[in-house]
């Protein structure tokens, strides 16, 4: 029996040559390839692939295993972008897709995630059946012996169609005619080209960091989170930038920086996103955010009388919603968002850009126009702690999210949400929640309230309630 291969919040994540294996990939395609094909019997699927280790031969070897099985696989000829996946997948009516990422995670990852015909996240009934194929497949030490069929693999570009789809849902006029002065950090992931490439195209000035290759992403995590983001803040600050854009290794996620550099979290960009399309397109229906994700939204929908749905963490929850054109935006506080009309599906460069349109819109810093939106709504302070545990605290962590919280440091639990982990609300609308990461041995310790002081208190207990036995 190989290694257990499980698909988390967003695919099979594992580390290259121990459990991300070649053999592995085999097994894992050879599973997806049997579940597509008891739906179809001559499917299409797209392959895709990031910038990590080996990735375009981790792909090829897809594009391989799939032929042997008289599938056609459509193989990008170079990395791409996980959101422009998504988009082929649905403008093309393929049958689904197959993508090497490990998204934002360290170098050392790399993964595969399996996108439906609809272009979305395979949903957990879906991925439980693939892994109880893959289950069946290395019970029986099933080899890739099977001669592949060339003919049946076919090399494409799917950027300009992606991009030439975005050009349409966002305003690059706007951003044009504004001459705002940006920069975008790359992270080395497959943003590259992308994101820069459609600011270029349509005479948007832009400064670029990290667009090469780099399978080390530099010695960071490809992830753009506030302190993945040293080299952007200083460019910014040496050349009187106003904005800058970041995308993360599949460029599904973003970050933003503020003028002068500062980080702007993507719990508070969500809300004051969902405000500018109600204002800007008098957009209207509802919006959803995961469980983990501030209720700042929630303030902005009621202002707006939008409806607030909430979801498990994992986009392909919210994915579900946007497919069925009830939400104007979906998004998750680890930077995941996408709107009506687009993909069901993370966009990173999507959210740069739309972002962009906002602050070149109103002709206002992020920081003020956040200090606006905190007027007519009240403040709203959410933060997050990652907790790396060992097995052994794993193991109690687990057993202590389980149990009947009635009391967190001397506050009285007012509601208990199990959707995903355990969120303990409180009566001052404060709240906090544990849950496992679902691709990385962590703990996430999420925390809001309406002041900083408080904040950080909550996230000290927080701490200490997750380590201490």
């Amino acid at each position: 029996m190989g290694a257990k291969i499980k698909f988390g919040t967003s695919g099979w994540r594992a580390i290259i040559a121990d459990e991300f294996t070649y053999a592995n990939v085999r097994i894992a395609t050879e599973a997806i390839g049997r579940f597509v094909q008891r739906r179809k019997p001559s499917p299409v699927l797209l392959v895709g692939y990031d910038t990590r280790f080996a990735s375009e031969h981790f792909g090829l070897e897809v594009a391989r295993v799939l032929s042997s099985r008289n599938i056609r696989a459509r193989l990008c000829s170079t990395a791409v972008p996980t959101p422009g996946v998504a988009f082929t997948v649905v403008n093309e009516k393929l049958d689904g897709a197959i993508n090497i990422t490990a998204s934002h995670n360290p170098g050392e990852y790399n993964g595969l995630k399996f996108s439906t015909s609809d272009g979305a996240p395979a949903l957990p009934d879906v991925t439980g059946e693939v892994e109880r194929e893959i289950e069946s497949l290395q019970a029986s030490n099933w080899l890739f012996t099977a001669p592949p069929d060339d003919s049946l693999i076919q090399r494409v570009d799917i950027g300009p169609a992606y991009l030439s789809d975005l050009a349409t849902k966002v305003d690059l006029k706007k951003i044009r005619d504004a001459g705002l002065k940006l920069a975008y950090d790359a992270l080395h992931g497959s943003g590259s080209g992308y994101l820069d490439g459609l600011l270029r195209d349509h005479s948007i000035p832009v400064m670029t960091l990290h667009t090469e290759r780099d399978v080390f992403f530099g010695g960071h995590h490809p992830e753009p989170a506030d302190e993945q983001l040293a080299d952007l803040k200083i460019v910014m600050r040496e050349n009187n930038l106003q904005l800058g854009l970041a995308t993360d290794g599949d460029a599904d996620r973003f970050g933003i920086l503020d003028e002068g550099g500062d980080f702007i979290y993507p719990n508070e960009l969500l809300a004051m996103l969902v405000d500018y399309l109600v204002e800007s397109r008098n957009w209207r229906g509802g919006v959803a955010r995961s469980v983990a994700t501030s209720h700042l939204m929630d303030r902005v929908a009621k202002l707006h009388g939008l409806e607030l749905l909430e979801t498990p963490v994992g986009f392909k929850y919210i994915g579900e919603y946007i497919k069925e054109g009830r939400i104007i935006l979906g998004g998750e506080e680890s930077a995941g968002m996408s709107i009506r009309g687009h993909v069901p599906e993370k966009d990173g460069i999507l959210a740069c850009l739309l972002i962009a349109e906002m602050v070149a819109s109103r002709g206002k810093s992020l920081k003020n126009q956040l200090s606006a939106l905190f007027s007519r709504v009240g403040a709203v302070y959410n933060r997050r702690l990652n907790i790396t545990l060992d097995p052994a605290i794993g193991a109690r962590v687990k057993e202590k999210i389980a149990s009947d919280v009635k009391d967190f440091h001397g506050r009285r639990v007012v509601q208990q949400n199990r959707m995903d982990g355990l969120k303990l609300l409180f009566d001052d609308g404060s709240w906090v929640l544990m849950r496992p990461s679902g691709t990385e041995p962590v703990v996430r310790f999420y925390a809001e309230s309406t002041t900083t002081s408080d904040l950080d208190t909550l996230l000290e207990h927080g701490r200490k309630w997750i380590t201490e036995t």
